[in-house]
């Protein structure tokens, strides 16, 4: 089933915004401003529709409202935008393209979620791929002992350690953050090194929480 807007701006109807649907698949093949020689765009250019093509991002926040709107208790759409195609030829390419941002997509919480193509370079197109066992099973071992602490003690070391790599591990910035003493948070750092047996001074410990705290 292909449907074409009828209203979409262009003179020809390939010009104009074309969705088909495919079982519980719609793909939407988007019509951009032309570019010049120098990369500009020739027209005026809509947010997020500029040479670069479509940025999730953005799109994410025209659509999520009325997308929101028309789903039922439990159901959930997930978008996926690959990067701009210059010919035919590129369309099969940028269709597989979109449906991996969409798997990334789909790994995120929320009922209408998004991912564009330049995410495609990141960590992040690991994560949905990850087992689900696996993922339980990694961030049990690096965020439980954590959690029963927490629990037991009120000692906000979760959010701490969330603080401290969004920080890039400034003991200066993170404190601040938090509202502490650069001592208490050195103290609660240093209780999460004893609990877990890692080193957040060094990279590959660090690393492995921030992906446990992703996967969480």
């Amino acid at each position: 089933e292909i449907l074409v807007a009828p209203d979409a701006p262009g003179p020809e109807v390939a010009d104009r915004i074309a969705v088909a649907r495919l079982g519980e698949e719609a793909v939407a093949l988007v019509p951009l401003p032309a570019v010049a020689a120098d990369g500009a765009p020739t027209g005026d250019d809509a947010a997020g529709q500029g040479p670069e093509g479509l940025v999730a991002e953005e799109l994410l926040d025209t659509v999520r409202l009325p997308l929101s709107a028309g789903l039922g208790d439990g159901d959930r759409i997930t978008l996926g935008v690959s990067a701009v195609v210059h010919s035919a030829e590129g369309l099969r390419g940028a269709l597989e393209e979109a449906r991996h941002a969409r798997r990334v997509a789909a790994a995120r919480p929320g009922s209408v979620c998004a991912a564009g193509h330049q995410e495609l370079a990141s960590h992040v197109l690991l994560l949905p791929f990850v087992p689900d066992d696996v993922r339980r099973a990694f961030t049990a071992r690096l965020l439980d002992p954590l959690r029963d602490y927490d629990r037991r003690h009120r000692a906000e070391l979760v959010p701490t350690l969330e603080a401290f790599l969004d920080s890039d591990g400034s003991w200066t910035r993170c404190a601040a953050r938090l509202h502490l003493h650069v001592n208490t948070l050195r103290y609660r750092v240093g209780r999460i090194e004893q609990l877990t047996g890692r080193d957040l001074s060094r990279l590959e410990d660090k690393l492995d929480f921030f992906l446990a705290l992703r996967m969480s």
